[in-house]
């Protein structure tokens, strides 16, 4: 087996069936499996995606509860075959050749311990968290207090997001996002599995370090596929919001626990941050419903364009008032940015 899937779903059951017909439609010419682990959904996730996905290489796992990302994901690693194992957002795209690509690289790169790849948005935009450095207490001094904003470029203040590397060039990098996160079987076993004390972010940042802890490399490829981003999760939301700023606390308190600079500075600094971001989600959905008249819908019919050929014209015409969505006539829904429309809405 060479690949093993892995994608932790919660009440999102319509873009994970767009994420799994995208895999299903890559070129592939290696066996490979999915594990779908459902962390206790209520819209009724997994009777929907079982009676749509019967083959016997879809593999499902209901839990009761909602255990967290990290816990569900070791679940289906125990269980994993494959050489390499894809940790994977349901709320994702991939484009026909992108899981190829992948496995391509890591076979030809015995040193590489787990690849990311470039993620855009619902806009076509750039997902910075595609590609990371090392939060090291400097560079999230500077990301939690703005300079990294300010000078995007910089490679003293812009540590935590690398944007003065070229998205669409190679790069060996620190850390990778747990949206799209292929690793070694050979790594895992080395390392461990994801830190439970985790529940939500947090733990793709701590399995990269230990990944390079253990003489491996982390690559960042241009391979790129869409990342809706957070439609599992309200980010306004101030359980999601604790849980965002409490992994940070969590991953300095696991490998700087005597810093006072940290426990001064930037664990001061969250505590602001969190404040700000309850405001600024506010403000954010305020803005939002008095831009929408201005915002333009462009949809994509999957008959007419391939996935990859979707994502490649979304990147390439990127503008924050364009809302790129997909109809699928497969399906009968078009799914998009905090989009969901039913057959009998869409206008072509």
């Amino acid at each position: 087996m060479k690949l093993s899937i892995i994608i932790v779903n919660y009440n999102v059951k319509y873009f994970l069936e767009q994420c799994l017909n995208s895999i299903l439609d890559s070129n592939i010419a290696f066996a490979y499996e999915i594990f779908i682990v459902d962390n206790n959904s209520t819209d009724h996730s997994i009777e929907y995606l079982k009676s749509k996905f019967t083959q016997d290489n879809i593999h499902f796992i209901e839990n009761r509860t909602n255990p967290g990302f990290s816990k569900a994901n070791n679940q289906a690693i125990l269980l994993a075959k494959g050489e390499y194992l894809l940790l994977l957002n349901p709320d994702t795209v991939v484009g026909e050749n992108v899981l190829s690509n992948v496995c391509l690289f890591m076979d030809s790169t015995p040193i590489s311990g787990a690849v990311g790849v470039k993620m855009i948005d619902g806009s076509g935009r750039f997902l910075p968290e595609s590609k990371r450095g090392f939060p090291s207490p400097w560079a999230s001094f500077c990301k939690i207090f703005g300079l990294a904003s300010i000078f995007p470029k910089s490679k003293l203040l812009g540590e935590y997001n690398l944007l003065y590397l070229d998205e669409d060039s190679i790069h060996e990098i620190s850390i990778l996002a747990g949206a799209f996160m292929m690793i070694r079987k050979e790594t895992l076993d080395k390392v461990g599995l994801l830190d439970e004390a985790f529940f939500m972010y947090g733990e793709d940042i701590d399995l990269s370090y230990r990944i390079q802890q253990a003489g491996y490399k982390n690559y960042y490829l241009p391979e790129r596929i869409i990342h809706y981003k957070g439609e599992s999760t309200n980010k306004g939301d101030t359980v999601y919001i604790n849980a965002f700023y409490g992994a940070m606390k969590i991953f300095y308190n696991k490998y700087y626990p005597d810093n006072k600079f940290f426990s001064l500075l930037v664990l001061g600094g969250i505590k602001t941050k969190m404040a700000l971001e309850k405001v600024m989600t506010f403000l954010k959905i305020s803005n939002k419903m008095r831009r929408a008249k201005d915002h333009k819908v462009v949809t994509y019919n999957k008959d007419d364009f391939s996935y990859e050929e979707i994502i490649l014209q979304m990147d390439y015409n990127k503008k924050t008032n364009i809302q790129y969505q997909i109809y699928s006539p497969k399906t009968g829904i078009t799914i998009g940015t905090h989009s969901i429309k039913q057959k009998n809405e869409y206008v072509s």
